[in-house]
């Protein structure tokens, strides 16, 4: 028979469970931080879902772990129903000799007509997407940063660039802070399989 005495926690036990606790809520307000545009940067406005809405070609980007080593990189947008909108990237792994693919969920930041969005692909942890430069004529191109400085995309309707556009999309990355010497120019040769 045991006493309530040998069903006490340790007490490193509960000091662990506090610990973890006071990670997980570091952890939590640290990604609820990371949702909004960088120091200096400034979301698209006016800002049109239902235009952006479509597929988009990785023309550049800054090296990150969850897309280092694709090619052929596409980001497709779809509005759903509920107002958020379905986010499916998709990148060809040369390595493994196959396509690879990430469905995620985006919601708006604030009103829907300012191009800033948060971002999950791995359950309730979401990081920023802030459109900052945009076609807004035509929505054929834009540049996109993350939460910090050290995410980057150039995107465009079409597998190249026009090197005008190009080039006045790098000024405007190195006046916002960004090392437009790491960008990594994505090759855009694959149809999709």
């Amino acid at each position: 028979m045991y006493s309530s005495k040998d069903l006490r926690m340790p007490s490193f036990g509960w000091r662990f469970i506090q610990l973890a606790a006071l990670f997980l809520a570091s952890l939590l307000g640290l990604s609820a931080c990371s949702t909004t545009p960088p120091d200096g940067m400034t979301a698209v406005t006016p800002f049109d879902i239902n235009r952006y809405a479509g597929k988009w070609y990785e023309i550049a980007r800054l090296d990150h772990s969850f897309e280092r080593g694709l090619s052929d990189v596409s980001a497709t947008y779809r509005q759903q129903a509920d107002g958020s909108v379905e986010v499916t990237n998709r990148g060809y792994d040369s390595k493994k000799g196959d396509w690879r693919q990430a469905v995620g969920r985006a919601l708006f930041t604030g009103e829907s007509d300012r191009a800033s969005l948060k971002v999950s692909f791995f359950g309730p942890f979401y990081g920023g997407y802030h459109v900052v430069a945009l076609d807004q004529q035509n929505y054929r191109w834009a540049m996109v940063v993350g939460p910090d400085r050290d995410y980057l995309w150039i995107l465009a309707r079409d597998k190249h660039l026009p090197a005008d556009i190009r080039e006045q999309l790098l000024n405007q990355a190195k006046v916002l802070g960004i090392d437009v010497h790491k960008l990594i120019w994505v090759e855009q040769t694959r149809n999709e399989g």
